[in-house]
């Protein structure tokens, strides 16, 4: 499939075979994608990988039974059986009175050029791919004496273009490439190693970073932690960078899609209309942001994308929802659906941030009597049900304002909602290098388990 009309008319054939073996609804897409990849280590070129994918899904109604496969023989006839084989599928499965296709009143009516496709970045030659990833590490390993070795650099190109068609009536189509280059060096001193890293991600090659700015960042965070060591265990305020502060909101994101609301394992559910959190936060999730890194015309079920505000100054105003779990709920979708090209869709976020406050981080730091600053976290110590927060951190103490050291091999502790409804200051430094963002955050208290 190499223009851009194959893609739509391949989704389109494949809802006539369908509907010609019976299905009484069905919808279609179809994915081709590049992606490349070009990381070195010590300044010698590591591996170049490229690599292809060319998928066709298909999701089939008989009533209200359901399937959904996904195949890449997209020849001949191939599509025709494909089509057959997932009706029948559909025939023997029980059947469901929620699950169905979009309303077709919510299917998307334009498909607005929102900037995600930057092709001449795809023009740069394997070589030029690696001299950006050398000179990315070089940047980090020749930044400070103690730099002493590397976990690499690398820089990254990916390309997609997606078809999505519905038996009641959308055909859709929409192109899209990303960038990213890293560097992850490693500082020693006194017998000690710490690690660093930094990254940048936009959907155009000019955008991107320079190579150099990524490489002296990521050899500052790990020679910053040279020294560290825990502190006594305490309470205290902490500080989450931009980094830590968006898993922070990551966890917010999970638990207002509806997957996790109609199955009851969200902290979130049934909190609509509720003060969730400070008055200073407000969370928006924009599927249409021009150049978001998750944008997108349409959703997985062709439903038009749109900026929604989950959280406004503190008070939880929506959730994200596909077609399913809307019904599900009562409620109606907001064009949050998203699916792999061989599954059923689910609610998923787009550009979803923590929009910026007024302070800009440096006087947060300056405002921290007694506490830390967090700048890197571990492990999974997070329950989606009752919101309960354990997780390991290291970063920087913090005392009267100032850097007196930096920490490791803590657990700071807490509970989702006693901690945004404990956020009492939010950085101007939002820079979104993630679909999901946030700026600096202070949190009046938490526990912080060391030694």
């Amino acid at each position: 499939m190499s223009t851009r009309e194959d893609g739509a008319a391949l989704v389109e054939r494949a809802i006539e075979a369908a509907r010609r073996a019976g299905a009484t609804d069905c919808d279609a897409v179809f994915v081709e994608g590049e992606s490349s990849t070009a990381s070195v280590r010590l300044r010698e070129v590591e591996n170049v990988v490229l690599s292809r994918e060319r998928r066709l899904g298909l999701r089939c109604f008989v009533d209200h039974r359901s399937a959904a496969a996904s195949t890449a023989d997209l020849d001949g006839d191939a599509v025709g059986r494909f089509a057959a084989d997932v009706v029948g599928m559909a025939r023997i499965v029980a059947p469901d009175p929620v699950s169905a296709l979009a309303d077709a009143s919510l299917l998307a009516r334009d498909v607005p050029d929102l900037g995600l496709d930057d092709p001449a970045g795809l023009a740069t030659s394997p070589e030029e791919r690696v001299e950006l990833a050398r000179l990315c590490e070089a940047a980090a390993l020749d930044a400070d004496p103690r730099i002493v070795n590397s976990d690499g650099a690398g820089f990254s190109a990916r390309s997609s273009r997606v078809a999505y068609a519905s038996s009641r009536g959308f055909a859709g189509e929409y192109r899209g490439t990303g960038y990213t280059l890293w560097a992850a060096p490693v500082a020693g001193a006194d017998g000690a190693m710490q690690s660093g890293s930094w990254f940048d991600t936009r959907r155009s090659l000019a955008r991107l970073e320079d190579p150099g700015s990524i490489g002296r960042i990521a050899a500052e965070r790990a020679l910053r932690r040279l020294g560290a060591r825990p502190v006594p265990t305490q309470e205290a305020t902490v500080v989450f960078d931009p980094q830590t502060a968006a898993s922070l909101v990551g966890h917010v994101a999970s638990a207002v899609c509806g997957g996790a609301l109609y199955r009851r394992t969200s902290f979130l559910l049934d909190r609509l209309g509720e003060a969730v959190a400070s008055p200073l936060v407000t969370l928006v999730d924009d599927g249409r942001l021009p150049g978001g890194l998750a944008s997108r015309p349409f959703d997985g079920e062709g439903v038009a994308t749109r900026r929604t505000v989950v959280v406004e100054a503190g008070v939880l105003r929506s959730y994200l929802l596909d077609t399913y779990a809307a019904s599900r709920l009562g409620l109606a979708t907001t064009g949050s659906a998203a699916r792999s090209v061989g599954d059923v869709p689910g609610a998923s976020p787009t550009n979803f941030h923590l929009q910026a406050g007024t302070t800009p981080p440096a006087e947060i730091l300056r405002s921290v009597d007694r506490g830390l600053w967090v700048t890197s976290l571990s492990g999974f110590g997070v329950n989606p049900v009752t919101g309960d927060y354990s997780r390991g951190a290291s970063g920087l103490w913090i005392e009267r304002g100032e850097v007196v050291h930096p920490v490791e091999e803590v657990t700071i502790a807490g509970n989702l909602l006693d901690m945004l409804r404990g956020i009492e200051m939010v950085g101007d430094d939002l820079a979104p290098r993630t679909s999901v963002a946030a700026p600096t955050v202070r949190i009046g208290r938490m526990t912080i388990a060391g030694r």
